[in-house]
């Protein structure tokens, strides 16, 4: 029902900022503004985790370590993620994920059915 990729990460000073962005392609009868969209990260030797998520109602979620530094926010067919004030401990592999409905939104890895190959982020102290 949908692709999903990202692009946007790279290396960064901590203290820096970047933007994710995650261009998905739907089939229609579907359409984007029907997904939740969540932006996900995994850091080498941990769990993969929910840093921020979407609603289909455009109701947004964060985990608590990101609050006040990421912003997610959607247009036309496009998610993105605005990054401030990055810590090496955001470092990692970030990943653009969707699922039809939740309107919502989740942080919860098991909710989402779509996901890209994901863009790696590191942060240098």
């Amino acid at each position: 029902q949908v692709q999903v990729a990202e692009s946007g990460g790279g290396l960064v000073q901590a203290g820096g900022s970047l933007r994710l962005s995650c261009t998905a392609s739907t089939i229609s009868p579907y359409h984007f503004d029907d997904y939740a969209m969540g932006w996900f990260r995994q850091a080498p030797g941990k769990e993969r985790e929910g840093v921020a998520s979407i609603g289909s109602n455009g109701t947004t979620r964060y985990a608590d370590s990101v609050k006040g530094r990421f912003t997610i926010s959607r247009a036309k067919n496009t998610l993105y993620l605005r990054m401030n004030s990055l810590k090496p401990e955001d470092t990692g592999m970030y990943y653009c994920a969707a699922i039809y409905g939740y309107c919502s939104g989740s942080l919860r890895e098991i909710d989402f059915g779509y996901w890209g190959q994901g863009t790696q982020v590191t942060v240098s102290s």
